[in-house]
């Protein structure tokens, strides 16, 4: 086990005289917060014996109930019996995890991936094979490849892990023609599919391509949490399984946590039944696309020649590519001097790679924040690249 990469620049990211494009936190200032605080109050008061006692391993039936009414709107049937409750999304990939992998294993995942679902698979003492990615999403011959590749070596491949919407960190979206050739492939193999779908909800034009579940029932986990479409601080997220396994992730629930928080679960529940949810997330898409475009049209007027970008459609996240010879992670030193923050790419590469990469965050600074922080990173862009072109020409 390793620390995160994120993680470890909490620390200095939050100081206040530091611009942070490093973390992930959707903006939850942006919630009613007054009317969010009397709707819990009155849970309490009304229905605080329960609110406040243990639950059951798999969830409150009414909150799995409305999580597959949530599903449906955009293609997936499930029923309430099939869905497991979890403490956010990071608890439903350990589940997983603890429930599919031993030593040696080998989980295909794009490259990058979700840096938390990295340190899930190398506690199992799993290997991740990352699958190359292009603005499409992830490449579907080279999952075949890669395929090929292990079972020719006699590797045990368990699962192919996957963020097909508004991915983190790259913030690319798999294609509808990739989704159906994906599903192909894996279906072929025998091969499950971890869907992992954060940010499904959070696009900026339109509606997102439906999900893998909402394409093919078996073989296809679906993940999903609360923390981006309403508050992380409450750490509730699910799996939809098949319900062949069903049974199993509950008892490896119980025997990790007991049961999820049924305060967290109770709030949830009010917060469906009562309160205009889709009206609040389309608030959210609306500042998110705002801030995008403030990221899109900051990184353009001010990164220097050869700096690339991803142009993300939804989620939270843009992917950046530093020219030939500069290191991402190296930089963090001298960002931070800078007083930016941005989140190397190499925590989101199982073998360590992506030195030429970083994810920066646009949905929780202000776009007048985003534009300096911006501005702060070209500059020490700018003093990278004039150093290195010193030192080679000496």
């Amino acid at each position: 086990m390793t620390a995160s990469e994120i993680r470890a620049l909490f620390a200095v990211a939050n100081r206040p005289e530091v611009v942070s494009l490093a973390g992930g936190m959707p903006y939850v200032a942006a919630l009613p917060l007054d009317t969010v605080g009397s709707m819990i109050g009155q849970l309490i008061a009304q229905s605080g014996d329960v609110a406040l006692q243990y639950g059951v391993g798999q969830g409150m039936l009414e909150l799995r109930e409305r999580i597959c009414e949530l599903m449906s709107d955009v293609g997936i049937e499930g029923s309430p019996d099939d869905v497991v409750v979890t403490i956010g999304g990071q608890q439903a990939l350990d589940l997983v995890g603890r429930l599919f992998l031993d030593p040696g294993d080998v989980v295909l995942a794009e490259g990058p991936t979700y840096v938390g679902a990295l340190g899930v698979f190398q506690a199992a003492q799993a290997e991740v094979v990352h699958v190359p990615m292009d603005d499409d999403g992830l490449i579907p011959e080279a999952l075949e490849e890669a395929l090929a590749a292990c079972v020719a070596a006699g590797r045990r491949v368990k699962f192919l892990y996957t963020i097909p919407t508004y991915q983190n960190p790259a913030g690319v979206t798999l294609t509808e023609e990739r989704r159906e050739a994906v599903l192909d492939i894996c279906e072929r193999a025998g091969l499950l599919i971890i869907e992992d779908d954060p940010y499904g909800r959070l696009g900026f034009h339109g509606e997102a391509p439906r999900p893998l579940r909402a394409r093919r029932r078996d073989g296809v986990f679906y993940l999903s949490t609360f923390s981006k479409t309403f508050a992380p601080g409450l750490r509730v997220g699910w799996i939809l399984a098949p319900h062949a396994v069903r049974d199993k992730l509950v008892m490896t629930s119980e025997a990790n946590i007991l049961c999820p928080s049924n305060f967290a679960q109770s709030v949830i529940t009010t917060y469906l039944r009562t309160m205009p949810w889709r009206e609040q997330l389309k608030a959210y898409q609306q500042i998110y696309g705002e801030r995008r475009d403030a990221m899109m049209a900051s990184l353009a007027d001010l990164m220097p020649e050869g700096v690339s970008w991803t142009r993300p459609d939804g989620g939270l996240f843009v992917w950046a590519t530093l020219p030939d010879g500069l290191d991402a992670k190296a930089m963090v030193p001298r960002a931070i001097a800078a007083r930016v923050a941005y989140v190397p790419g190499t925590g989101f590469y199982a073998d360590g790679t992506g030195q030429r990469h970083m994810r920066l965050n646009f949905s929780y600074p202000a776009p007048e924040r985003i534009r300096e922080g911006v501005r702060r990173l070209a500059g020490v862009i700018e003093q990278e690249a004039a150093m290195r072109a010193v030192f080679q020409g000496a």
